[in-house]
Parts: structure tokens; C-alpha cells; sequence
């Protein structure tokens, strides 16, 4: 294809009414590279293939027969070769010892993250199913007790008889008796609440550290309870209740048995009783 050929593509924008720009901003190429291909100058542009591309864009905008010109242009511009293209997609894309070091890092350190999160998950699935929860038991539910013997009733204190008192002889006056007073009997814990208040029993098998603060924020019990001993705190919920070696003791709320594990933690249990 001739020069005087080439120029059939500039006459042919010129007929209708285009810019060398105008034609470049619509076709996506640079004024430069249709200025070349106006002019016949194939070797400032980029190869054979996008010449040919070039071309037939070109024609289907001027409305142009493009097979004609592609058919001038042949003995010019060469075909692709498909075998020299395949053997370029073929070669292996370089990477560097740095790059591939990068990319072993990051496997790496993806999967300790996946595993830490597998583990913490899994944590807190097991920590979620043994968890056991906090449950009252009616008195219905209760296994019937033996009635208590006479034990259970408040305790008495009673004074043995003793022999009368020696007279004591004066040389004037009667003689004076000397007596024992009658101690007073005391009183029991198994008195009832008053009305809103609550009432809590402890019972320890092992030695314990007690400390309960009630509603109105008084402090009711801070004291250390030996192996056997029994404590009843009554006032007014709720109570704000810390046992130390909780496993040793039983707590018994408004006589319903209260369940402790749920709340042990480094064996102290720290819950509150509404």
C-alpha cells in the first residue's frame, strides 16, 4: 500500500468533517499513531497486529471497505506467528527468592491465625456445654428427710439441783442463804424471716470464708467458719454473697437449696441472691 493509499484515509476524515483528534478520541488511539498510519508509516507503530486492528477500526469509522486495504498491507506487515505466541504464554513467569520468602511468610503466619482461632473457638464450645447453670429445687422435688429427733428443736440450758448453800453463822442476825441464779434459756436460730426480708443458711463441711452484704448495702457476715458449724443470715435482698472453698459448703435460700458450682471460680463463688 502506497502513500497516495494511506492518504485515502485522511481524505476520506476530511469528507466527513472529522479532526485528526476528533477520529483519535473516538477510536481510543493517539492523533500520533493515526497520523502514522495516514502517512504510511508502519514502523512507528507498535507491530503487525495492532496495525491490522488499527485499520479495520479506521475503516469501519470513515465507512470504508477494510479487506481491500488489509490485503495492500499484507507484503508489509507480517501475520502473527500462533507457535512464536505460544511459546512466549509458555515460558515461566520469574519470581525472585524475596518474593516467593513473602509469600511463605504469609502462609505461614494465615495458618497459625486459622489455628488460634480454631482453638479459641473450640474453648469456648466445650467451656459453653459444661457450663452448668444455676437452679433452684422446689420442696416438692426434694427426697423426703426422716423427721429430726428431738435435736432439731431449739436447744435447752438447764442448771443441775445442787446441795443448799453452808449457812454462814454470825454472831448477830439470822444466817443468810447463799443461791444460784437460773441461766436464761437461749435463742434459736430457726427464727423466721419478717416479710421482704430473706433468710440464708450455711452449713460447712469444710473451713470457709463468708462475706455477705445485703440490698441496703450493710455488710451482714465477714468471718471465717470452721469444719461443722452452721450460720443464719437474715435482712433484706439482694444479697451480695462471696464464699471462699465453696465446694464445703451448702447454702440454703428461703429454704431452697442453692447450687453453687456454676459460680466457683479458684474455688470462691461469687453470685447474688435476688
Amino acid at each position: 500500500m502506497s502513500e497516495a493509499e494511506f492518504s485515502t484515509l485522511a481524505r476520506a476524515r476530511e469528507a466527513a468533517g472529522m479532526s485528526l483528534e476528533d477520529a483519535a478520541r473516538q477510536l481510543k488511539f493517539a492523533p500520533r499513531q493515526l497520523e502514522a498510519l495516514e502517512a504510511g508509516e508502519l514502523e512507528r507503530l507498535p507491530g503487525g497486529t495492532f496495525v491490522r486492528g488499527m485499520l479495520r477500526s479506521y475503516a469501519r469509522l470513515l465507512r470504508l471497505d477494510a479487506e481491500p486495504l488489509l490485503a495492500q498491507i499484507s507484503a508489509r506487515v507480517a501475520p502473527p506467528d500462533a507457535e512464536r505466541l505460544a511459546q512466549r504464554y509458555r515460558q515461566p513467569v520469574p519470581f525472585s527468592n524475596g518474593a516467593r520468602r513473602s509469600n511463605l511468610v504469609y502462609v505461614a503466619l494465615s495458618l497459625t491465625l486459622l489455628g488460634v482461632v480454631a482453638a479459641v473457638a473450640l474453648e469456648w464450645r466445650q467451656e459453653r456445654a459444661g457450663t452448668p447453670r444455676m437452679a433452684f429445687v422446689s420442696a416438692a422435688q426434694q427426697p423426703a428427710e426422716p423427721p429430726r429427733a428431738a435435736a432439731s428443736e431449739a436447744p435447752r440450758v438447764t442448771v443441775a439441783s445442787a446441795a443448799p448453800a453452808p449457812r454462814v453463822q454470825a454472831p448477830q442476825g439470822p444466817a443468810k442463804q447463799v443461791q444460784v441464779p437460773a441461766l436464761a434459756p437461749a435463742r434459736s436460730t430457726d427464727e423466721p424471716a419478717a416479710a421482704g426480708q430473706g433468710r440464708i443458711v450455711l452449713q460447712f463441711d469444710g473451713e470457709s470464708w463468708v462475706e455477705i452484704h445485703s440490698g441496703t448495702g450493710k455488710l451482714l457476715v465477714a468471718h471465717l467458719h470452721p469444719p461443722g458449724s452452721e450460720r443464719v443470715v437474715v435482712g433484706m435482698p439482694p444479697f451480695e454473697v462471696v464464699i471462699g472453698n465453696a465446694q464445703q459448703v451448702r447454702l440454703i435460700y428461703n429454704d431452697k437449696p442453692v447450687d453453687l458450682i456454676p459460680h466457683v471460680k479458684v474455688e470462691v463463688a461469687r453470685f447474688t441472691l435476688e
